[in-house]
């Protein structure tokens, strides 16, 4: 089978992400166990890219009426009382080691806080 019809980063069977050619003279896919021969990797290029956030967007330091500061990553997350898109959060171990921590969110526009336990 060749998987010159779709992605060839990808498994035509199951989908996975194919690892790179090898030494060796085929790439199996570590899920489904597919083979395909070296060879039809041939003459294909490999092309990646990494986009990094600038600092102002990525983080946030600001001061509230109390003096206290909000600061922290930003995220894509929509508040729910004000709608807008922008939360900040932090992470705390709540509960005991073998449990998951919590998340909280505090919205950048209005302040909303919530938490989510993961």
């Amino acid at each position: 089978m060749s998987c010159s019809v779709g992605d060839p980063n990808f498994c035509p069977e199951c989908g996975n992400v194919l690892p790179l050619p090898g030494k060796s003279n085929t790439v199996r896919c570590p899920r489904c166990s597919f083979c395909i021969p070296v060879t039809e990797f041939s003459g294909l290029e490999v092309c990646s890219t990494v986009v990094f956030n600038t600092v102002e967007q990525s983080s946030v330091a600001m001061e509230d009426d109390e003096g206290s500061e909000l600061k922290g990553p930003v995220i894509d997350r929509r508040c729910i009382r004000c709608n807008k898109e922008g939360m900040i959060y932090h992470t705390r171990q709540m509960r005991s080691a073998d449990e998951g921590q919590t998340v909280f969110f505090t919205c950048i526009h209005c302040r909303y806080q919530e938490k989510e336990d993961s």
